[in-house]
Parts: C-alpha cells; sequence; structure tokens
C-alpha cells in the first residue's frame, strides 16, 4: 500500500487505527478452542466485526509463531482473508527482526511477497545494510523501532550521546532516527514511538516532519490518545495508532466479535474528531 493510498483509507473511514491480532490459546474464547483452527476462526471473527472502524491490521508474529507450523498456517490463512475479502487494509507483520543485510533480504522475501504483508517491524541497531532490502519494492515499508513504549526502553533508547562534537547532546533514539530517515523516505519508513513516551513525540515529530509513526501504548499500557494526536499528527496524519488486547479480548464469550467491535467503533469515534 502506497503512503497516498493509506492516508485515502485514513481520511475515508475518519480512522486511523490499527488492530493488533494477538490470539493465545488461554485467552481466545474457549468455544474456539473446538474449531480445527482456533487462531484463524478467532482473528477471522475479530476482523469481520472491527475492519469498519480501523485502517491496519497487526498481526504479532511470536503468538503464531508458539504454535509452530499450525500457528503458521493460520497467520498465513489470516492474512490471505485480509487480502480477499479487505484488500484495502494495510498489513503490518509485527516480527522485530534485525539482520544482516543477505538474511535481511530473506526476511524481506518471506513477509512482503510469500506473506504479502504491507510493512514489517525491523530493529535499526545493525545498520544501513540490515534495513536496505525491505526498501526495494514499491507500497512496502519499513517499521523502524525508535523510541518504544516498554519500561526498559530507558536502558539505552535514551541514553545520552555528544552530537558529532557538539556541546549539544542528543538521546540514542534521536540519533538513530536522524541516520535511519535517510536511509529511505516517508513513502516506505515509519517509525514505532510509543504513548507512553509523550514528553518526546513532539521531538521525534520535529525530527522526522512527514514519516508516519505507529504508536503503540493506548489503553492498557497507559498512553493518552488526545495528547498523542497533538503531539504526534501532522497535516497528512502522520500516525498509525494501534490497540489490541482493549479490543480482541474486550469480550470472552459468544459475543466476542461485538465487544471487539464496540471497542474499536469508540476509539474510531474518538479518532475521527481529531481528524
Amino acid at each position: 500500500m502506497t503512503r497516498n493510498e493509506l492516508i485515502f483509507e485514513i481520511r475515508k473511514k475518519q480512522s486511523f487505527l490499527c488492530i493488533g491480532l494477538d490470539p493465545d490459546l488461554k485467552k481466545i474464547p474457549n468455544h474456539l478452542l473446538k474449531d480445527p483452527d482456533p487462531f484463524f476462526s478467532f482473528n477471522k471473527a475479530i476482523i469481520k466485526a472491527t475492519h469498519s472502524f480501523c485502517v491496519a491490521y497487526k498481526p504479532n508474529l511470536a503468538f503464531f509463531e508458539a504454535l509452530g507450523l499450525r500457528g503458521m498456517e493460520s497467520l498465513y490463512r489470516t492474512v490471505d482473508y485480509l487480502r480477499e475479502y479487505y484488500p484495502n487494509i494495510f498489513v503490518i507483520a509485527d516480527g522485530k527482526r534485525g539482520d544482516i543485510g543477505n538474511t535481511a533480504a530473506k526476511y524481506a522475501d518471506a513477509y512482503f511477497n510469500e506473506l504479502n504483508a504491507d510493512a514489517l517491524t525491523l530493529s535499526p541497531y545493525m545498520g544501513k545494510d540490515s534495513i536496505d532490502p525491505f526498501l526495494k519494492q514499491d507500497g512496502k515499508w519499513a517499521v523502524l523501532l525508535a523510541l518504544t513504549s516498554n519500561a526498559g526502553s530507558a536502558d539505552f533508547q535514551m541514553l545520552s550521546l555528544s552530537n558529532k562534537g557538539t556541546e549539544k547532546e542528543a538521546k540514542l533514539f534521536e540519533e538513530v532516527i536522524r541516520v535511519s530517515s535517510s536511509w529511505g523516505n516517508e513513502s516506505n519508513i515509519m517509525y514505532v514511538v510509543g504513548a507512553t513516551q509523550p514528553e518526546w513525540i513532539q521531538k521525534v515529530r520535529n525530527l522526522i516532519p512527514r514519516h508516519f509513526l505507529l504508536v503503540p501504548g493506548i489503553g492498557t499500557q497507559g498512553g493518552d490518545l488526545e495528547t498523542v494526536c497533538r503531539l504526534g499528527m501532522n497535516d497528512e496524519i502522520g500516525i498509525l495508532v494501534n490497540v489490541s488486547r482493549n479490543i480482541i479480548y474486550a469480550g470472552s464469550s459468544s459475543d466476542f466479535a461485538e465487544k471487539a467491535a464496540a471497542e474499536a467503533e469508540k476509539l474510531q469515534l474518538e479518532m475521527s474528531h481529531f481528524l
């Protein structure tokens, strides 16, 4: 999906909601466990109920990989279902991959060509040659980890650096953004910036005024949607807000999909006010 197509879908749906698909056998409704493919049954029901309120889905690869071949089959069935019935939905494979160039090229082939995802989350800490293979296809996106929403982000991402010999100090995540933004452009690179770090969102936006930000951390982790919009939006919207558990596990009985839809619609209505 191109940048213009993504912006068009956001304006059409009046939503910049991305729904994380994190299926867990311990959390999905018990009646689905009798199905031959409970993960796909769960995902399909969630997608059918919520697709009108979001512009993207983000399957978390670890939840599928944990089931081995069975889980990977569920992942492929989920993405195939999205491509067949909802082709205008943006699909982010959340794997946080990061490796040297020849291995990165295989990851790009696996997730862009075989799985047919639009984007893959990546760690940029091995440098430019580990990201280049993901920037070679039109309409495909590298989503780079910049400032994440977990508590441990402070261990490295917030380290202060001497910026090119000047007295001005920059945080490590700021230098990562500054350098990596030159590897591609605002049409093939996004950045993960957690909603739990609101004091830094404006600084991120100053560094990359036109790039999209993928923002996790709203809801369960304590991030605030209004703050994210005020600090992170630009004149082309420029943000995708990811919500996972608050939506997909809003209900645990036979009406779980309807409960998920209600939560997604609530967020979409909030987002429409900011748009």
